[in-house]
């Protein structure tokens, strides 16, 4: 029998290969798809807990880049000497403070989820406000040419923040990574080459 559903594939695979979780294959399709991530990178991670993404990004970038990962809870079982983490709320923190802390990136990520009710246009609209903020700060803190990775529900809002997303984005991509768990809503946007 299954844990509450939570040890599939993916988790055990997790396990075996030393990953924070198993939300780093989701990650992985994405870079290899979309060459989202370079050596020598700096790269920010929002909603990093409990902190696969960085530790992928960390690996990727190697020691001539660096991963800096903001979230209200540490990751507890990951450290690195190219890794920084900010604690803090994103929705709640200052602009100026996370551009201050964050100099220029390549690559903004974030797999914010919200605390979900089960009603379809709540969960949704939660995710929105998330998504939101994560573009917010990507077009605040990328460089020229750098590209923005999102998690979202699926609903009609989608739309108007691709819309959004392309003012500032040479190309749009949406991707619901083999990963994602069946009968979830979530899927990805993916912004490449920023431009203000």
């Amino acid at each position: 029998m299954k844990a509450k559903g939570w040890d599939d594939h993916y988790a055990r695979r997790a396990r075996d290969e030393k990953w924070l979780a198993r939300s780093v294959y989701k990650l992985q399709e994405m870079d290899e798809r979309f060459k989202l991530i370079r050596r020598g990178d700096h790269l920010l991670d929002l909603g990093c807990y409990p902190g696969s993404w960085s530790q992928y990004g960390v690996r990727k970038v190697g020691l001539e880049g660096d991963v800096i990962g903001i979230d209200l809870k540490r990751p507890d079982r990951f450290s690195s000497r190219n890794y920084r983490f900010l604690e803090g709320n994103v929705l709640e923190m200052d602009l100026e403070q996370i551009t201050g802390e964050v100099r220029p990136r390549d690559l903004v990520m974030s797999d914010m989820a919200p605390a979900t009710t089960g009603i379809a246009a709540t969960d949704t609209s939660r995710s929105m406000r998330l998504a939101g903020r994560a573009f917010e700060i990507a077009c605040a803190v990328l460089k020229t040419g750098g590209s923005f990775l999102c998690k979202i529900f699926e609903g009609e809002e989608i739309k108007t923040f691709r819309s959004e997303i392309g003012n500032h984005f040479q190309k749009i991509q949406t991707i619901r990574p083999k990963a994602v768990r069946k009968g979830s809503r979530e899927i990805y946007i993916v912004g490449l080459s920023f431009h203000a």
